[in-house]
């Protein structure tokens, strides 16, 4: 009767990976796909901060420095979409456009040109990790319900 009442809950192994991830110091992660600073848009201050990023596995992870004992956050990437858009004395910045409204934007940019398209390259990279799996799963809702069947 205990288990009627409580629900049970199954975690993904990526949700599982991903908070260990987060709870290593940056220099920890192996093998990531891109790392070093970034500055993100505070919107409530309209200020820029700075933060030492890792991204692993479709995940950007923010730490306070390299020294940092674990992440400040993280960002799953799946469904997000990204851009790069001129903001402020045509700096150009990288947009992280969430699946739906209910999710903060992000605004990203490197220390310089260089360094912004190197982010760039790995972030979209990252994204397409998750499109096919979307993808799958989204064309499989849409079949008709007699391809269904089994």
């Amino acid at each position: 009767m205990a288990k009627v009442r409580q629900p049970i809950q199954q975690n993904h192994v990526w949700v599982d990976v991903t908070l260990h991830n987060s709870s290593l110091p940056p220099l920890a992660i192996k093998n990531p796909d891109c790392l070093g600073l970034l500055h993100q848009l505070d919107g409530t201050k309209d200020d820029w901060v700075q933060h030492y990023c890792i991204l692993k596995d479709g995940c950007l992870y923010f730490y306070a420095s390299i020294r940092s004992p674990q992440a400040l956050g993280g960002l799953y990437l799946q469904g997000y979409t990204m851009s790069e858009q001129v903001l402020i004395a045509e700096q150009l910045v990288i947009e992280l456009k969430p699946p739906s409204e209910e999710f903060k934007t992000f605004y990203l940019c490197a220390e310089n040109e260089t360094e912004n398209k190197r982010w760039i390259t790995a972030l979209q990279i990252s994204i397409k990790k998750w499109v096919p799996l979307h993808q799958a799963i989204q064309d499989f809702m849409n079949r008709p319900l007699e391809e269904t069947r089994m």
